[in-house]
C-alpha cells in the first residue's frame, strides 16, 4: 500500500500532536534535535515522525512476539531543488540508526552517472558496489527519473533492475530514496508499477514560502557570526516576498538563499576592506547596500 504524505496546512488539530509533542517521547539526541530545528517542513517532521513511531513500535511487537507489520522503508522524496530532501534523508538515516532500524544509518548520495556504465554488464556491476556501499543506511539517487529516460534499451533500466533485487534480498538493512522533480517523479512510478510498488513512501516537499526564506537567510548569517541592520532585512524581506511571487521551479530556495548570503558577504567585505581601525560591529554588520541585485545570483 502507498502512503501518500502531503497534507494541507490547516494547523494542530486536537487529533493530532504536534511535533515538538511528537519527538519529545524519541531519544533526546543529536539527530532529532536536528530534525526539530529544521526551518518550515512542519507536516514533513510529522510524517518522519510517524514513520519513526511506526518503526519503533513494530520493534516493541516482536520483542513481545506479537505479529509485526512488514518494515519496508523505501521511499519517494518529491519536490524542487533547495527544499531540503537530501538534509532530511541524511538526519533520517541518523534517526533509524539511533533507533536501531539500520546498522549504519550514513547516507550514500548518487545520480544517474554512478550507477550506469558504458558496456553491457558495466552497470550491473556499478550498481552493486554502490548498493554494497549504502549496507546499514540509505542509498539517495537525485534525480531518479533519469534512469528511465533512455527507452527500452538505456541501461538505466539495468540498473533500476539490480536494485530491485537488491531491495528484497538486503530489505532489513538498506533504504533507498528515490528524489526529484515532482512531476517527473510522478511520470517515472507510473510507467513502471513493479517499482512503485516497492515505494510506499511518498513525502512531497512544497517550496518554502517567504517568511521560511528569511528565517532560513538569518540563521545563515547568524552561523557565520553576520548581522543584518534593520534596513537591511526590512529590504530583504520585501524582496523575498517578490522572490516566491514571481519565482520558477528551478529557483534553488535554500540553495539559493545561500547564494544570497555568501554574495552579500563577500559584497559587504568589497565595502570595507580598504577601511583602518576597522571595529567588530563593521566587521559583523551587513546592510541594505550589501543585499545584491536578483540578476547578480546565481540560482
Amino acid at each position: 500500500m502507498e502512503i501518500s504524505m502531503r497534507f494541507p496546512d490547516t494547523g494542530t488539530s486536537s487529533a493530532v500532536a504536534p511535533i515538538a509533542n511528537i519527538t519529545n517521547t524519541f531519544p533526546q539526541s543529536d539527530c532529532f534535535k536536528d530534525l526539530e530545528c529544521l526551518i518550515g517542513l512542519k507536516e514533513i517532521k510529522r510524517t518522519l515522525a510517524e514513520i519513526t513511531a511506526f518503526s519503533l513500535v513494530q520493534s516493541k511487537r516482536t520483542a513481545l512476539q506479537l505479529k509485526a507489520c512488514p518494515n519496508v522503508l523505501h521511499m519517494v522524496f518529491k519536490g524542487n531543488p533547495g527544499t531540503g530532501k537530501t538534509t532530511v534523508a541524511r538526519i533520517l538515516g541518523k534517526m533509524f540508526a539511533e533507533i536501531g532500524v539500520l546498522g549504519r544509518g550514513h547516507l550514500v548520495e548518487v545520480e544517474r552517472a554512478d550507477l550506469v556504465g558504458e558496456y553491457i554488464g558495466h552497470t550491473a556491476q556499478k550498481t552493486r558496489e554502490i548498493l554494497k556501499k549504502a549496507q546499514g543506511g540509505i542509498l539517495f539517487i537525485d534525480e531518479a527519473y533519469t534512469l528511465a529516460q533512455g527507452g527500452d534499451k538505456d541501461f538505466g533500466r539495468e540498473a533500476i533492475g539490480t536494485m530491485v533485487k537488491t531491495m528484497e534480498d538486503e530489505r532489513n538493512n538498506l533504504i533507498i530514496i528515490l528524489a526529484g522533480y515532482s512531476l517527473e517523479m510522478g511520470r517515472f512510478l507510473q510507467s513502471n508499477p513493479g517499482l512503485r510498488s516497492r515505494f510506499p513512501i511518498h513525502i512531497d516537499f512544497p517550496d518554502y514560502d517567504a517568511a521560511d526564506l528569511l528565517q532560513i537567510a538569518l540563521l545563515m548569517y547568524q552561523e557565520r557570526d553576520y548581522e543584518l541592520t534593520n534596513r537591511a532585512r526590512w529590504k530583504l524581506n520585501n524582496y523575498l516576498n517578490e522572490f516566491c511571487r514571481t519565482r520558477h521551479p528551478h529557483s534553488g530556495n535554500a540553495r539559493y538563499m545561500r547564494n544570497l548570503v555568501e554574495k552579500s558577504i563577500r559584497l559587504q567585505a568589497l565595502r570595507i576592506v580598504d577601511r583602518d581601525n576597522l571595529r567588530r560591529k563593521d566587521l559583523i554588520t551587513i546592510n541594505e547596500n550589501d543585499l545584491p541585485l536578483p540578476e547578480q545570483i546565481t540560482r
